[in-house]
């Protein structure tokens, strides 16, 4: 950011002359309203956003929906601004197409939308129906938002063409690392000590398999379940990815990393996933495995654990939680959080990062950007613990205080609640801002209870101490997050051949571990993938890249 700041400083006076040449037109959006001296917005102003309908998850009173509410009615008494929100689509899919059919005209855009995928932002730009906003960053954003926004300058990437910004990430933050989730209650029977390379964690998921971890004399348990769909790298549960890693380091695969001589180049390509692949064709063919990984999706995948078959997976801490009903399977299960295998020169496994979760666009006659901003930072109150959020976004909602001590557990509401209201579900965003989870679970063992945030963490060590913990660990082994280095819109070359390419990797990758073919086949698909496009999308994403950095 703090560079896009200098380019700015060049471009202001030529776009303040462009804008000064542009159409006198009454903009739809224009409110002649003034903050008063409390900060309140006179008269009331109006900012009408877009959220995807199965994203509408509060649970309302009677007679209350997304527009009419506990939140909508503190942002308008505090703020004097009304969020007035259209739900569009029941599923990504169908909130695409209705952004589509607002770029044909057939559909009103919002003054404030959020968009998913690269694609859809370059239509939006291309279509000229969003605005630049880096006059309205530096003017209106403020400085702590700023400097979180400076910590991720990779989520301005797809929004940047030309040397403008035409919006920004949706509360960037640095998601949870995952950390590998193990029955420690089969460790200990068999007298077994948590993998922490390659080596040792094939024989422990040997001895899963094959030495009745479970002591029920059955042969029904194996080592590890993964997912394999997509390409075996699934970012956030039943994730292979650390396996490959410790073979190729960064090279993981669906990524496109630096080089040594700092070019970006795919990491599926990479000659140590080969080595990979080969150990996983030996444990696939002795059932040490989760057996139809490339036809199973993430969830699914991890559900192999829940029914007591696999010892080991590897996902984000909260996944826990998501298991925990393996004990109505055997009552006997223990579940505990380590950290991930390491490479064998010592150094760390890597991992996708998820730096954000969309962007956020503008209507080109939106001309609140200050009110918005207002807005925008005053939501994160409840990330910073200051101002009206301390603790969280509403009492009694949210969180209550109960004999002086702050609640999150609805159940311990005085009096209970079932179904709350969720305040963070009627704001722009479709989930609440946090600026480091990892780290508040780090400060809330350390004994820093503060914000609501740290004190829900410290709640978590008294629930579910196990999850909690694996927070921690994610935390000590932050640099394993790496995000991917090309997040723009596809190249010309990869709206014609990627997904061909993709499908090509797929099939190779799991025909070599499911032992359809051999480990040779990994050469001739680096050979095929470079001819039939990847070395001309290397160089377009290389390009691109150059322009970036």
């Amino acid at each position: 950011m703090k560079k896009r700041r200098a380019l700015i400083a060049t471009l202001l006076t030529a776009s303040m002359l462009l804008a000064a040449c542009g159409s006198a037109d009454q903009k739809k959006n224009s409110v002649q309203s003034t903050k008063n001296a409390d900060g309140k917005y006179e008269p009331t102003l109006t900012i009408t956003i877009a959220k995807q309908l199965d994203e509408n998850a509060g649970k309302y009173a009677e007679g209350d929906d997304i527009n009419k509410n506990p939140m909508v009615e503190l942002t308008e008494e505090k703020l004097g601004i009304k969020m007035e929100t259209t739900l569009l689509g029941g599923d990504a899919g169908n909130y695409d197409t209705k952004l589509r059919l607002a770029l044909t005209g057939s559909e009103e855009l919002p003054d404030v939308f959020p968009v998913y995928g690269t694609q859809m932002i370059a239509d939006m730009i291309e279509s000229g129906r969003v605005k630049a906003i880096d006059e309205d960053i530096e003017k209106y954003m403020p400085e702590r938002l700023k400097e979180i926004y400076d910590k991720y300058p990779e989520t301005f990437y797809p929004v940047m063409k030309d040397g403008k910004t035409y919006g920004i990430a949706c509360a960037p933050t640095l998601t949870e690392g995952q950390v590998m989730i193990i029955r420690q209650d089969w460790l200990d029977n068999l007298g077994l000590k948590a993998p922490t390379n390659l080596e040792e964690f094939e024989a422990v998921i040997k001895a899963f398999t094959e030495d009745d971890p479970d002591g029920n004399g059955k042969k029904d348990t194996y080592g590890f379940t993964y997912s394999g769909s997509g390409v075996y790298n699934t970012g956030w549960v039943s994730d292979p990815v650390a396996l490959f890693s410790a073979n190729s380091g960064k090279h993981i695969p669906g990524s496109w990393q630096e080089d040594e001589n700092g070019n970006l180049v795919y990491g599926s390509i990479d000659e140590g996933n080969r080595k990979t692949l080969e150990l996983l064709a030996k444990w696939h063919a002795n059932g040490w495995t989760f057996q139809e990984a490339a036809a199973t999706g993430a969830w699914d995948a991890m559900g192999q654990f829940t029914e007591g078959k696999a010892g080991i997976f590897i996902g984000r801490p909260w996944a826990v939680g998501s298991v925990r009903d393996v004990t109505s399977v055997d009552p006997n299960a223990v579940i505990a959080c380590y950290p991930n295998i390491k490479q064998d020169n010592g150094e760390c496994t890597y991992q996708s990062a998820q730096t954000t979760d969309g962007w956020l666009m503008f209507n080109k006659d939106f001309d609140n950007m200050e009110a918005f901003f207002t807005y925008y930072n005053w939501i994160y109150d409840v990330a910073f613990g200051t101002g009206d959020f301390k603790y969280g976004f509403m009492e009694d909602h949210d969180y209550d205080i109960v004999n002086g001590e702050v609640v999150f557990d609805t159940a311990k509401f005085d009096p209970a609640v079932t179904d709350p209201f969720l305040p963070g579900k009627s704001t722009v965003l479709k989930n609440t801002p946090m600026i480091d989870r990892m780290q508040e679970y780090a400060d809330a063992k350390a004994g820093k209870t503060e914000t609501g945030a740290q004190i829900r963490a410290a709640a978590d060590f008294e629930s579910a101490p196990d999850m909690a913990e694996g927070y921690v660990i994610a935390n000590d082994n932050r640099e394993e997050l790496i995000p991917n280095l090309y997040n723009a819109e596809p190249t010309p070359t990869m709206k014609k051949c990627w997904e061909q390419l993709q499908t090509m990797e797929a099939q190779v990758y799991t025909n070599i571990i499911y032992g359809k073919e051999p480990i040779e086949s990994f050469d001739k698909f680096v050979e095929d993938w470079k001819a039939q496009g990847g070395e001309q999308i290397t160089q377009e994403v290389n390009e691109w890249y150059k322009t970036m950095k």
